[in-house]
């Protein structure tokens, strides 16, 4: 069937009314907010629950279909099917399209559906397999039960918004699914402040926060969808040829996440067996890279996904790797300064934000030293979002798992090298975890460019003499200024918030405005930045 030309067909004939990087700052900006809105929640609940028996409760059964919608749909439902879909908007008309949207829609709702009515009639023990230390605490344990029954539900409905957001990435829509998840703090801290401290179980007050997140997250998608004329109407075929290959796809895309999981999972055992606060520096430290990760990183990923996806499609080659390389250097204008002023500035910071109550100047020392050794690898954390989707949008689900196979096992050889010789000798095993996992994303994302240049995509765009002298003199300007106006790390840990606080702004501020500046001054120019 060829595409179809109906002026009528809304979402087909659509095209993207902003460039990549107006679309890259719309979902950076979503995600800003969304973390900030994050950090006020973590806040609400704290004073609302503090570290109370119930709160352990409420977060473990949070945690489960957090859990699994990390494993099955996100990352491996998205990566396998974006790419089936644009294929389908590509090459079919918009009933081919809708037609796939329905029985994606039936296929994943329906299973579930199921999947949370069993969770949910075996509440206690799925809370039992998730907490199993909460069953020498049977009041616990039974809290823990109740508070999945509402929470679990959340699962269902999360998967269906992420099916939303889907489809409307791949037709240039970023915005709504960029503000969405802002919507899951605001129902959360609406819940914590106004019904649930008015319950005899204020964690219960919460999980229906939870739940009600849940629907009004998949409601905000729906107008949209609607304006595209693909509304889901979900029918049960999982034989429709479209559907069996999203299935296939996802198979090693599960694996990959997996992958990530077990890797998570050894770096906890380890943690756990280092000296106390280990795994709460590690937490902070891993916060403060998570942020230039996930407002840049991860937007100019979910952006160019849909791009390169189509470029494939259409047999583009060359735009296929200038979309690429466009992205790299991109990212590599965030990841250079932010490695180079986290590192300069990692106790101002940590202390800025951490360092009050019982968080005291020790743990601002030894959560800096592990700042220090993720930010020499949050270069190779952004790359591998932007490099992953070249393999994804050409439906190579396999070849990044194997790297990732590769990258978790060089993560676990390093960790043993790393860790126990820093803990014997320097009591700060935690700085070997962090290496470790620097070093492994600096593999991962070594091996995945190997993997595109062989595979016939041209990135030798990255290699720009001028771009690169232009990067070192703006990130040496920014670090000169930063020393030259930094106080001594002294005068951090024993200052007063308001001090902290306008010291950090003014380097902040200073720091930025020299890198751009000297980036505007060596010949850099918009145009370069904002498209391919």
């Amino acid at each position: 069937m060829t595409k179809s030309t109906n002026s009528d067909e809304l979402g087909q004939e659509e095209k993207p009314k902003r460039g990549l990087l107006g679309s890259s700052a719309i979902v950076s900006m979503g995600t800003m907010l969304s973390r900030l809105f994050g950090l006020a929640r973590d806040v609400v609940l704290a004073n609302l629950l503090g570290a109370a028996p119930n709160a352990d409760a409420f977060f473990v059964a949070f945690k489960v279909p957090n859990f699994l919608r990390r494993l099955f749909a996100e990352g491996a439902f998205s990566q396998a099917f974006v790419p089936v879909l644009t294929e389908t908007k590509e090459q079919q008309d918009h009933a081919a399209v809708k037609a796939l949207v329905n029985r994606v829609a039936g296929v994943l709702g329906g299973s579930l559906f199921i999947l949370t009515s069993i969770a949910m009639l075996l509440a206690p023990w799925v809370a039992l397999v998730f907490a199993p230390g909460f069953a020498s605490d049977p009041d616990k344990l039974a809290l823990t039960a109740d508070l999945i029954v509402w929470t679990f539900p959340y699962l269902l409905l999360i998967s269906l918004t992420g099916l939303c957001g889907a489809i409307l990435n791949s037709y240039g829509r970023f915005a709504v699914p960029a503000y969405t998840p802002v919507l899951l703090n605001l129902s959360l801290i609406a819940a914590a402040t106004i019904w649930a401290p008015r319950m005899a179980e204020p964690a219960m007050g919460l999980a229906m926060g939870v739940m009600l997140a849940g629907v009004v997250q998949l409601l905000f998608q729906l107008p949209s969808l609607h304006s595209l004329k693909l509304t889901p109407k979900p029918v049960w075929d999982n034989r429709d040829p479209g559907v069996r290959k999203i299935m296939a796809l996802m198979v090693p895309a599960l694996f990959g996440v997996s992958v990530s999981q077990i890797n998570l999972l050894f770096d906890t055992v380890l943690a756990s067996l280092l000296p106390s606060g280990s795994v709460s520096w590690l937490y902070y430290s891993d916060r403060l890279t998570e942020l230039p990760l996930g407002v840049f990183a991860i937007a100019i990923a979910t952006v160019i996904l849909p791009s390169l996806s189509a470029l494939s499609t259409r047999d583009e080659g060359g735009q296929f790797a200038a979309t690429l390389s466009w992205a790299v250097r991109n990212v590599l204008l965030i990841a250079v300064p932010a490695t180079v002023a986290l590192w300069l500035l990692a106790e101002p910071i940590l202390a800025t934000l951490f360092q009050y109550g019982a968080f005291g100047t020790r743990d601002v020392e030894m959560a800096a030293a592990s700042l220090r050794a993720y930010t020499l690898g949050l270069g190779g954390f952004m790359l591998i979002k932007v490099l992953a989707p070249g393999y994804y949008a050409r439906q190579d689900m396999k070849t990044p798992v194997k790297i990732g196979i590769i990258a978790m096992v060089s993560n676990m050889v390093l960790n043993v090298v790393f860790v126990f010789p820093l803990m014997w000798y320097y009591d700060m095993g935690h700085v070997g975890l962090a290496l470790a996992t620097s070093a492994s994303a600096w593999i991962n994302a070594a091996l995945l460019y190997r993997g595109l240049v062989k595979g016939g995509i041209d990135l030798s765009p990255i290699y720009d003499f001028k771009f690169f002298a232009r990067l070192i003199c703006g990130v040496v300007a920014m670090a000169v200024v930063i020393l030259w106006l930094a106080p001594e790390v002294p005068a951090w840990l024993s200052g007063e918030l308001g001090w902290r606080v306008f010291w950090m702004s003014v380097l902040v501020m200073a720091g930025s405005a020299a890198y751009v500046l000297i980036l505007a001054i060596t010949g850099l120019r918009w145009q370069t930045i904002k498209t391919p």
